[in-house]
């Protein structure tokens, strides 16, 4: 039973913090392997057609991944395969073999990302000495960081993941931080992408460094698929091997793009904007019925590299997708091909990272924002060498606040656990009780004929109100991202499931919901407890659905109404010895209450009535009573 005393508080929302002297000698080291002058350096033993590794031994030994950047359209947007079609902003779902941790843990839904990025991941674990590399840099005790200029960085984004899952599932995430730092790199993943980031709290192993004006991240903010000449132009100017890179003189794809590059963003930007502000209004489902957006937002930490002297750190993904539109503004002096000639050339300015990585200072901006007055900014604030509007200050302030809220929110959930714990330990009683009087206490919820039946249904509606709305705030985004992986919750949600569970299900049977509705596992089954389960299953790196123990009596009642429908038991067979089999190893392991073996359970009545030559060859024999 879980304790009286209510869970430790969670820690504070992260916020920036200056990066430590070895992390930015690290950071310069990543630029100049990412933007090097002439010659690749000495120390390059190990050289693959699509990666680097560069060994170091200062500030401490090190493995720096280098992925190069692709100046081809076709490995941004891959064409269809097939003569299928794919989405118009070319994403796919994640490989859950790859990435079993990028989904919404409690609906299931897998994250997206890039789907030419993904196949160019995939390429490298199967056809080049990657993985080995890896693992020899593990075995020799070095730091292992992926780095990237450009696509090359959002490479390094997916490998970096990669590694962290494989290191979380063999519990031995000893590696320092950063893991991953990127120049320039498009944005990858969809929104499940980021939640499951920073649900598992990886986003402070991941550093993008973007320029403000840097066009290139928000590339994927455009229908991918419609606009791969487009982006191709834009490639072409950007790749090193184009002589003398203008826009001037060309065709004016690459202006006519930019300005579709403005409105896609503005679109995205605004959209969140009214989501993160409350905005209730009917029309904002109408836009996304008319108006496909794009599903990419940012992931992980990111910094603005405002002027030489300051990086504008955030880890707010909702900030940082306003300022992706915001600082792209234009004042209107400016002419479209020059805002989109400064665009392109921002694409190769990170050169201070390389020389002044040791003085530029870090500031948390929306952390002093977001405790400004409303109503007090001017009309124009600068941060380095870019202005923002009014307009963009009040959605960056709206959007720390709503990070805020969700965190006060999760308090108000913290402060509901006393009450979550003491109706358990009621139900615990109650089940004790009915243990003294030698009947299971499923078998007595289901009759109701006792004071303290009618007691305990009480507990179990109160218990429900309680994480429904748990669930709902989930399903709303209105809790911190990280809530689902804290630890005392996922023990009190295997702990309220495993225990109140049983009494959904009679309460379900009593009521012969199963003939009207269907059997409870497929049709019936409450949100709060397929939530609780996949957050335990998550915790514990095991397969979905691999955790039923809380469904055994929905399992017999199945059973039990098919053979009553006169169903032969050769046709029932496999589920049987299914059921037997998962419920010795629930038994063995604790997850199953012994109750349901006591000479009155309805299970062991019911298990006494199969075929005398299955009983004597179960594995439940032994356990049952004679």
């Amino acid at each position: 039973m879980p304790t009286d005393s209510p869970p430790p508080p969670p820690p504070p929302p992260p916020r920036a913090a200056s990066l430590s002297d070895d992390d930015r000698l690290l950071v310069a080291h990543c630029a100049a392997l990412s933007f090097p002058s002439g010659a690749p350096p000495a120390s390059c033993p190990s050289t693959s057609p699509s990666f680097q590794v560069h060994h170091a031994s200062h500030p401490y030994p090190c493995s720096a991944f280098v992925f190069p950047p692709s100046w081809s359209a076709a490995d941004w947007a891959p064409s269809p395969a097939g003569g299928v079609g794919r989405p118009p902003f070319g994403d796919a779902e994640v490989d859950p073999a790859l990435f079993p941790s990028l989904r919404a843990v409690g609906s299931g839904v897998p994250a997206r990302a890039n789907a030419a990025f993904l196949g160019a991941f995939r390429g490298l674990l199967d056809g080049s000495p990657l993985q080995s590399e890896v693992l020899r840099a593990v075995a020799e005790e070095k730091r292992v960081v992926f780095t990237g200029h450009s696509s090359g960085g959002s490479i390094a984004t997916l490998v970096a993941i990669w590694f962290l899952e494989q290191c979380t599932r063999q519990g031995s995430v000893n590696q320092a931080h950063p893991f991953c730092v990127t120049f320039g790199a498009p944005l990858i993943g969809d929104s499940i992408f980021n939640h499951a980031v920073r649900r598992e709290g990886w986003s402070q192993c991941i550093l993008h460094f973007l320029l403000p004006l840097d066009i290139v991240p928000r590339i994927p903010l455009t229908p991918l698929a419609s606009f791969k000449e487009e982006i191709q132009a834009v490639l072409d100017w950007l790749s090193p091997q184009t002589p003398n890179r203008s826009p001037a003189g060309r065709s004016h794809a690459i202006p006519e793009y930019y300005e579709t590059l403005l409105r896609s963003t503005l679109s995205i930007a605004s959209y969140e904007a009214c989501s993160f502000m409350g905005c209730t209004s009917s029309i904002l489902g109408t836009l996304t019925s008319f108006i496909e957006l794009s599903p990419y937002r940012p992931c992980g930490t990111y910094l603005f590299l405002a002027s030489s002297e300051q990086l504008i750190v955030l880890t707010n993904s909702d900030a940082v997708l306003q300022l992706l539109f915001y600082f792209l503004q234009l004042d209107p002096q400016q002419q479209l091909l020059d805002a989109a000639a400064r665009s392109l050339s921002a694409h190769w300015q990170y050169e201070p990272i390389k020389q002044c990585m040791q003085d530029i200072v870090c500031v948390d901006y929306l952390g002093t924002i977001s405790s400004d007055i409303p109503g007090r900014q001017s009309n124009r604030t600068a941060i380095g060498s870019v202005e923002l509007s009014k307009e963009a200050i009040l959605h960056l302030s709206a959007a720390a606040q709503w990070e805020k809220q969700r965190q006060r929110n999760q308090t108000k959930i913290d402060d509901n656990c006393r009450k979550i714990q003491e109706a358990l330990k009621s139900l615990n009683d109650y089940k004790r009780t009915c243990e003294l009087y030698g009947v299971s206490y499923y078998d007595s919820f289901k009759l109701q004929r006792e004071v303290h039946d009618f007691n305990a249904n009480v507990r179990r509606l109160e218990l429900a109100g309680l994480w429904d709305e748990i669930v709902e705030m989930l399903r709303r985004r209105e809790l911190p991202d990280g809530f689902e992986a804290r630890e005392e919750w996922v023990r009190l949600g295997t702990l309220y499931r495993r225990l109140v569970e049983p009494l959904d299900i009679a309460n379900y049977y009593r009521h012969s919901k199963n003939e009207d509705t269907g059997s409870y596992l497929s049709k019936g089954r409450p949100r709060r407890y397929k939530y609780t389960q996949k957050w335990q299953e998550q915790l514990q790196r095991i397969p979905f659905g691999s955790s039923l123990e809380s469904c055994f009596w929905a399992m017999v009642e199945e059973l039990q109404a098919d053979m009553a429908n006169g169903r032969a038991f050769a046709n029932l067979r496999d589920r049987v010895v299914k059921l037997e089999s998962d419920a010795q190893g629930w038994l063995n392991s604790g997850s199953l209450g012994k109750d349901v073996l006591l000479s009155s359970s309805s299970f062991v009545a019911w298990w006494k009535t199969l075929p005398e030559q299955h009983r004597s060859a179960s594995c439940m024999l032994k356990h049952i009573p004679q």
